[in-house]
């Protein structure tokens, strides 16, 4: 499909479109009736990503529903954890829970030799999704970035500064890096083998970036996000590459210089001036609407997207959330925000 029919592809080559496109971060979610209907039949959430059929299912729910111009597959970050031999389960109310990697001896036990067959259900989500969706429609891949990668796998489970982690990656440095180098190789190849099976665009999430100092984030957010973009890059030129350094406030600025990422997916502390004059100068712009205010004001929501589209919307931006969408979201609420979007024109 020529690109010049997808609005998604062509802002992200930095082109204005006759509207700018729209998709949401976790958009394929419990907020939908008929998410959790097919959810209802996995056993555990992990089956239900690595069954091909249901995650493929999944991604097109929200298509079907509202029209998004991306669709961006169903999966978890921590699938590459797991696909490199880590202990990941999800229990409900918990969210992730890993058994945790913090030695030289517990990293003997992982390897790059079964990742692309663990997630090849994955690949064939992919594979299933691009055969699905409408020709205008954009398919998305992504990976977590390697440093929050590692702070789910030396933690064990989310927290809410990782300072372990941190304090792991000041003390124990040549376990940190070895753990780092290999994480790094092994999201590139997941991206690759996304990209193989369909994928157009790739997003990188680094949801705890914004933890770390600016040279602990210099070392362990921008250096292997740079490594990861350039060997992407030298295997599919073509393809854009979505940052999203969550919570890095100024710090943004020097990923969307230094890692050589297409666009940066800014969160909701970003304000909207910062964006437009220290962001869209150096790339696209994706984002950056609450998620609270989707699931709980309508006309709140309704009235902050008209001003992120006025602020943002002249040059080349994806309208999406600040972070993903929220399970008690009213679907009503979802469609408004939709039909307001369809209807802008500030691209024009």
């Amino acid at each position: 499909m020529n690109s010049s029919t997808k609005l998604l592809l062509d802002t992200l080559g930095n082109k204005k479109t006759p509207r700018m496109p729209f998709w949401f971060m976790r958009q394929a979610g419990r907020y939908l009736p008929e998410y959790r209907e097919l959810r209802s039949r996995s056993k555990n959430f992990l089956e239900f990503c690595y069954t091909p059929t249901d995650a493929s299912k999944a991604t097109l729910q929200p298509i079907r529903r509202f029209g998004m111009d991306g669709a961006i597959i169903f999966s978890d970050i921590l699938v590459v954890p797991h696909a490199l031999g880590a202990d990941v389960r999800f229990e409900e109310g918990h969210g992730p829970l890993l058994k945790p990697v913090q030695t030289m001896g517990d990293l003997d036990a992982f390897g790059m030799e079964g990742l692309n067959k663990k997630l090849s259900p994955v690949y064939e989500a992919l594979k299933l999704t691009a055969a699905a969706l409408p020709s205008e429609t954009t398919l998305i891949g992504f990976a977590g970035a390697p440093w929050t990668l590692a702070c789910y796998m030396v933690q064990g489970k989310a927290a809410r500064d990782f300072e372990m982690v941190r304090s792991h990656a000041i003390t124990q440095r040549s376990f940190f890096t070895r753990l780092m180098t290999l994480l790094t190789e092994a999201v590139t190849r997941h991206a690759i083998n996304q990209i193989k099976a369909g994928a157009e665009v790739i997003q990188i999430f680094d949801s705890w970036a914004g933890n770390l100092s600016e040279e602990q984030f210099a070392e362990w957010v921008i250096a292997p996000t740079k490594q990861i973009v350039k060997d992407i890059k030298k295997a599919h030129p073509t393809i854009p590459i979505i940052g999203f350094p969550r919570l890095a406030g100024s710090k943004y600025v020097e990923y969307a210089k230094q890692t050589g990422v297409d666009a940066v997916t800014i969160d909701t502390s970003v304000s909207l001036a910062f964006a437009r004059e220290a962001l869209q100068p150096i790339c696209v712009v994706q984002g950056n609407l609450d998620p609270l205010l989707l699931a709980n004001d309508k006309d709140a929501m309704l009235t902050q997207a008209k001003r992120i589209i006025s602020t943002l919307g002249d040059k080349p931006f994806v309208f999406n959330l600040g972070h993903g969408i929220l399970p008690h979201t009213p679907v009503e609420n979802m469609q408004a925000l939709c039909q307001l979007l369809k209807n802008s024109s500030v691209n024009a």
